[in-house]
């Protein structure tokens, strides 16, 4: 189950688990269209998968798809929880309560939803895994990131505490935090703008890894969800590395 499976990071993490003989149930907030393509092209390529559309900010949402993915296609074995809580650079000033409340709301309380209706299940049939991508929001505070910073440390700490508790009932939880740009029009592209979006990807045509490619993280993902488990990863950081860096002009992710 993969909830936040957009263009980049969760679409390519469902296909690449399908590609291993997962039914991948991709979770987005919008875009049917978008997320009956994606579908299709796992069955395209033989997989077996399913969309559903969730609003992981309502009340009941996550729970009433966990329950209808077990019920429908089975067990969840893993879930990946890639919802972004990014509500833009913004100062104090213009950083409203409810705006705030929202990243909480994505950044934090709806992975404890997830996790308070599936590690009792999880637990019940001997173990599962928890993938949790973050953003260098966890670790470092910016200005303009009063939201976001505050979502994603929270996230950290609320992996640290289910893995406390739920590792030695073997679930894996592993926090995943991504320090660079991923190449995704549909959240890169709208952040960064036309302009520069289209520069990365002039730069990328060139051979410059200024931007992480999403099909190459999610070979992370599979390969940290089947660990052996003497040596679990819980924390682990990816980023691009080039000699022309990107984040020479910052963006929060």
């Amino acid at each position: 189950m993969v909830i936040g499976a957009g263009a980049g990071i969760g679409g390519h993490v469902a296909k690449r688990f399908a590609r291993e003989g997962y039914h991948a149930a991709l979770c987005r907030r919008s875009d049917q269209d978008g997320l009956v393509r994606m579908v299709a092209e796992i069955e395209a390529s033989g997989g077996s998968a399913s969309g559903h559309l969730l609003n992981a900010i309502e009340d009941g949402t996550i729970e009433e798809a966990i329950e209808k993915i077990e019920a429908e296609a089975g067990p969840i074995t893993t879930l990946v929880y890639n919802l972004g809580a990014q509500v833009g650079n913004r100062p104090l000033a213009d950083t409203h309560h409810k705006m705030f409340e929202m990243g909480w709301r994505l950044g934090t309380y709806g992975l404890f939803r997830a996790a308070k209706v599936l590690m009792p299940l999880m637990e019940a049939r001997g173990g599962g895994t928890f993938l949790v991508t973050s953003a260098t929001a966890a670790v470092r505070g910016n200005a303009g990131q009063h939201s976001h910073a505050a979502a994603m440390a929270g996230r950290r700490m609320l992996c640290q505490t289910l893995n406390a508790e739920f590792a030695p009932k073997n679930i894996h939880v592993a926090h995943i935090l991504i320090d660079s740009a991923v190449n995704a029009p549909d959240t890169l592209g709208k952040m960064l703008g036309a302009e520069r979006f289209a520069k990365l990807q002039e730069a990328r045509a060139n051979g410059k890894d200024e931007i992480m490619e999403p099909d190459a993280i999610a070979d992370t993902y599979f390969h940290v969800a089947h660990q052996h488990r003497s040596a679990w990863t819980f924390e682990l950081d990816m980023r691009a590395f080039t000699d022309t860096a990107w984040w020479n002009h910052p963006v929060d992710i």
